[in-house]
Order: structure tokens, then sequence, then C-alpha cells
């Protein structure tokens, strides 16, 4: 997708600043405020936005272990299983299909250790193809950002 410099601009407010309104977007760039409700519009087609939402505090609301799990499966036919129970598992904040050791990196958001353990040894290590996990448990995140570098983004 192409972006213009008012695109990237934009982008970047939304991502910082996602309750913005139209007409503050719309003096900071010195554009019309419905000139600006169509680019969003057409970002939001053009599927550079995504959705909207708010960032909640894991720690605050109880939810203060995350911990990251490498999945390797015994074999590709196990895969699809393994994605839809990923996909209906909340606790489960994302799933990357890595190279390197293992097959996937899944990063959990869960309130105790016997949360994740219930998660591991009962659920995730149950599934049919399953043949190695390894868990490490986070003890502070030095960075966690949900935004992107479009400050340099150029076409």
């Amino acid at each position: 997708m192409e972006l213009d410099e008012l695109d990237v601009k934009l982008l970047a407010a939304l991502s910082d600043r996602g309750r913005v309104r139209w007409s503050a977007l719309a003096e900071e760039f010195d554009v019309s405020p419905p000139a600006i409700a169509d680019r969003v519009r057409r970002l939001e087609q053009a599927g550079a936005i995504r959705g909207y939402t708010v960032l909640l505090n894991a720690q605050t609301l109880g939810f203060g272990l995350t911990a990251f799990i490498t999945v390797t499966l015994a074999h590709p036919r196990h895969r699809q299983a393994f994605i839809d129970y990923v996909r209906a598992q909340p606790q489960i904040q994302s799933c990357h299909h890595v190279t390197g050791e293992g097959d996937y990196l899944l990063r959990i958001c869960c309130r105790s250790t016997a949360e994740l353990e219930q998660l591991l040894s009962e659920e995730l290590k149950a599934l049919p193809g399953i043949a190695q996990t390894r868990t490490s448990i986070a003890l502070s995140a030095v960075k966690d950002e949900v935004t992107l570098p479009l400050k340099g983004h150029s076409r």
C-alpha cells in the first residue's frame, strides 16, 4: 500500500492518541475534518487500520504473569487443531509461526503460575501432536509497544 506523508502522520497520531477527534487532527494537519474522516476511512478499507481498542494494564487488572511458550509440533497435520485451540484461548495474547527452535511462539497472560500450569499441563500438552514446549516467564517488561515506527516510512 502506498502511503503519502499525511497518511503516515494520521496513522502515527491515531496510534499514539486513538481517541483524538477528527477536528483536532484537521487542525493539527491543516486539513478539513471531512477530509480527515475520508482519509481514515480509506486507510481502514485498505487494511492499514485493523480496528480500534483500549490498552488495558494487565498488572493492575490482576494478570501479572506473562509467559512465552515455544511449541514444537510432531507433524504438520496437527497444525490446524493447534491453531484452532490457540484462537479460542483468551489467555493466549499472540501466536507467531517462527523459524529456529520450535514451530510457534505464544505470549500468554494469566493471573498465576497455577493458571499457567493448568493451561500448559491440562490443555496445551494434551493436544494431539504437541511434541515439545519450552516456557519462559517474564520477570518484567522493559519495552512492550503496540505502535509501529512510522516516522521513517517511505514509499
